[in-house]
């Protein structure tokens, strides 16, 4: 299985920190943030990666290479600036994917959520995607999207927050042209027509939207055992 790491944003709300480094590449412990979402690809079994990237992605791409160092292939989808947003990306990355299904993952998110468990995931013939959902942070307290009995909806309880994690589809694509879009109409859609697959994760999780969400972070994970 392959999987897309979505690392092309300019990262506003990080500001100044990204004004001269981009999100992907900021430290958290002893690894930049877009290497510890490789590193729990890698011990799922994940090794080929597709990496969009726009705002000083030259950085992105000089920093890991072709992965070799962090034990991946990693193959690159240059959107330039500005990006082609999150749909777009992947669109534009599809003939990098192939035509099964692939794990699709924020690096701007951090997670210790176990993606084997993804990788086992089969999509029953109807499901275009499996999304990872968390409980709602205290930025987003409405959340994204119900789950029930493994199944994603637009309404419903409890209301849960899309982790930036998933397993999808190609053929999710399949109506969409190259541009600029975002991910979340595809998914609403998908879930409008019971296409979409889900599960809950309670376990360490952050969106890393903001100087002082990374500095929580990078405290919680010094003092965790």
């Amino acid at each position: 299985m392959k999987a897309m790491i979505l690392a092309a944003g300019r990262g506003e709300r990080m500001r100044p920190l990204t004004d001269t480094l981009p999100k992907p590449l900021l430290q958290l412990g002893s690894h930049r943030l877009i290497e510890h979402a490789i590193r729990r690809l890698v011990q799922a079994g994940v090794r080929e990666l597709v990496i969009n990237l726009g705002y000083r992605g030259a950085q992105i791409r000089e920093a890991l290479g072709n992965g070799a160092g962090l034990g991946v292939d990693i193959v690159y989808s240059d959107e330039g600036d500005p990006p082609l947003e999150t749909g777009g990306g992947v669109f534009r990355a599809l003939p990098l994917l192939g035509a099964e299904p692939f794990l699709l993952v924020n690096a701007d998110v951090y997670s210790e959520f176990d993606f084997s468990a993804l990788v086992a995931a089969a999509l029953s013939a109807r499901d275009l995607g499996h999304l990872v959902l968390v409980p709602n942070p205290d930025h987003r307290a409405d959340g994204d999207f119900g789950l029930k009995a493994r199944r994603v909806f637009n309404d419903g309880d409890p209301r849960l927050t899309f982790s930036g994690l998933s397993l999808l589809r190609p053929e999710l694509f399949c109506a969409c042209e190259d541009g600029r879009f975002p991910l979340a109409p595809l998914l609403r859609q998908a879930a409008a027509c019971g296409q979409l697959a889900g599960e809950r994760y309670d376990g360490r999780w952050s969106d890393v939207g903001t100087p002082q969400r990374l500095a929580d972070l990078q405290a919680a994970i010094t003092q965790a055992p």
